[in-house]
């Protein structure tokens, strides 16, 4: 009974929760789909940003972050449930952070798989100034 009990409450919470891999695709950048830039500020004015990216820093430059300001910057910006996805620079940071998301926070969220950097070698998409 307690075997059926813990395999109900595991596929319960799947159906909430949703995670997915994906590269970024100029169908992707041209949807409606929010995308959060996770990267750090210097990394913003450095590299800039994507077309219509929501930049909201989780770890900083220092390798340090704190969840609860993420967060509420994030529930400010972003209709969390609602499906969005995040973009870091190369794809680490945000494979971390959007498995946190899904299994712990119940979002559906998009991992965009080798970041910024796939996004603006790979396919040549146009990055604009971040501007605070």
């Amino acid at each position: 009974m307690k075997k059926i009990i813990l395999l109900l409450m595991l596929v319960s919470a799947s159906l909430f929760a949703e995670l997915t891999n994906a590269y970024m695709t100029q169908q992707m950048l041209d949807s409606d789909l929010p995308i959060v830039d996770v990267r750090t500020v210097g990394e913003w004015k450095e590299e800039g940003l994507l077309k219509g990216a929501i930049p909201i820093e989780f770890f900083n430059i220092k390798g340090k972050y704190d969840i609860n300001t993420f967060l509420k910057e994030l529930n400010a910006k972003v209709d969390t449930t609602k499906p969005f996805a995040i973009i870091c620079h190369t794809g680490s940071r945000t494979s971390m952070i959007a498995n946190w998301m899904s299994k712990d926070l119940n979002y559906k969220v998009t991992n965009i798989l080798g970041g910024m950097e796939f996004a603006t070698k790979g396919l040549k998409m146009k990055v604009y100034p971040y501007k605070k």
